[in-house]
């Protein structure tokens, strides 16, 4: 067996919670540049990636070699893939009458109505402008596939709008390529507010395997508040302050606390909905989101390619609305790791600190290990709990709908 404490790892990231993380474990930094190195674990950018994962560089992964990505990550990080996958995830259920794409009355999908309303453009304008005509007093948010930290965002309640954006960007649908798509989605008009202000929540998923799908959850996530109070008003369309939950967006306001950046932690709020709504509520809210997981990583576990040597911490941003119900906004690949506050870098480095202890534990590089990612049975490392494990038949896994039950306790 050789000792952890001989990893080499590597970043192409300069945060210090991750080179602070790789230093306390006595890990010896990598030498050289590119890819091509004698490294074990390797915190790289989407980009690294790519190239790492490019069939031209003829470049394999080694047995003992761990990357922070897996090769086609964007399946469920890119807004348009990700809806799309969605889309297909829900007809697949439907022809298979699978009970997860159950509907009520009004023809709502009980348990899959994960998404608000979204479009992808240029290939669906068509359709958007025949629902666009159908309901012309729905507000849109219009988002760049690609793109994050609020960049590229606006909100649309004419059609011209649109036209006029296109006529701007010199980029008329017609020749938009792929990589310049960009999706527009229902707003969601009546969110939550607390204090009179939007925000969203970031949480924290490991994959560590799709197939068969091993999920954590970590229970240390946050709420993002807008620092200006929210108002449906035309006038303040363009507002960002007032729409944007972004830290990026925020913290160019005036209004932004540098002590305490607009952020409440996970348990406080659930405590702030159990008094104001009911720990009944609280609980159906919370156990939703976890079902928002679940739907989204099997909406892609068939297309993401499970190389054993990958794993991938996603950060996901959840919007609550007025009634409780949480939206699934999107899937970030490269959550941020910058700290802003001292209570955010400490939530950051027990966040990647427990993320070690999972995809490298005590018996990584034992020569008679099964290796990859997928190497930890503790069903509870620091604040990660499993929450799929496919690998395993314990019906208790999963309810008789077919979804993860969400254990609330999670949560506190």
């Amino acid at each position: 067996m050789v000792s952890s404490t001989k990893l080499k790892w590597k970043t192409d990231l300069d945060k210090q919670v991750i080179i602070q993380n790789f230093e306390k474990r006595g890990w010896i930094k990598a030498q050289g540049e590119g890819f091509v190195d004698d490294w074990n674990i390797y915190w790289a950018n989407v980009w690294t990636v790519k190239q790492i994962f490019n069939p031209e560089t003829g470049h394999r992964l080694g047995e003992f070699q761990l990357l922070n990505h897996f090769p086609n990550h964007y399946e469920l990080t890119r807004k348009d893939l990700m809806c799309k996958n969605i889309k297909r995830y829900r007809k697949d259920m439907e022809k298979e009458n699978n009970q997860i794409a159950e509907k009520d009355e009004q023809g709502n999908y009980v348990y899959m109505d994960i998404i608000p309303n979204t479009y992808i453009l240029p290939g669906d304008y068509t359709i958007f402008v025949e629902e666009f005509r159908r309901n012309p007093n729905i507000m849109w948010i219009m988002k760049p596939s690609s793109k994050a930290q609020g960049k590229g965002i606006f909100l649309v309640n004419k059609l011209n709008q649109l036209k006029k954006w296109a006529t701007s960007s010199k980029l008329p649908f017609q020749t938009l390529s792929l990589k310049e798509a960009y999706v527009i989605s229902r707003y969601v008009e009546n969110p939550l507010l607390i204090g009179g202000k939007k925000f969203d929540l970031r949480i924290y998923v490991l994959v560590t395997s799709y197939r068969p799908l091993k999920v954590y959850l970590y229970s240390l996530g946050f709420a993002r508040f807008c620092n200006e109070k929210y108002t449906p008003d035309i006038a303040e369309l363009d507002n960002m302050f007032i729409h944007l939950t972004n830290v990026a967006v925020q913290k160019n306001s005036e209004d932004y606390n540098e002590k305490h950046g607009s952020k409440w932690s996970i348990q406080n709020l659930r405590f702030y909905l159990e008094q104001v709504r009911g720990k009944a509520a609280s609980d159906k809210c919370f156990e939703e989101i976890n079902n928002i997981i679940y739907i989204s990583l099997k909406s892609v576990q068939s297309v993401i390619i499970n190389d054993k040597h990958c794993f991938e911490c996603y950060g996901y941003d959840i919007l609550i609305d007025g009634n409780l119900k949480p939206w699934l906004l999107e899937v970030n690949a490269s959550p941020s790791l910058t700290t802003t506050t001292e209570v955010d870098r400490i939530l950051k480095m027990n966040l990647l600190n427990d993320v070690f202890n999972i995809v490298v534990p005590p018996d990584w590089m034992d020569e008679n290990s099964k290796h990859g990612a997928n190497m930890c049975k503790e069903k509870q490392v620091g604040y990660f709990t499993v929450i799929i494990d496919e690998s395993t038949n314990d019906p208790s896994d999963k309810n008789k709908k077919g979804l993860k039950k969400g254990p609330t306790a999670l949560w506190r």
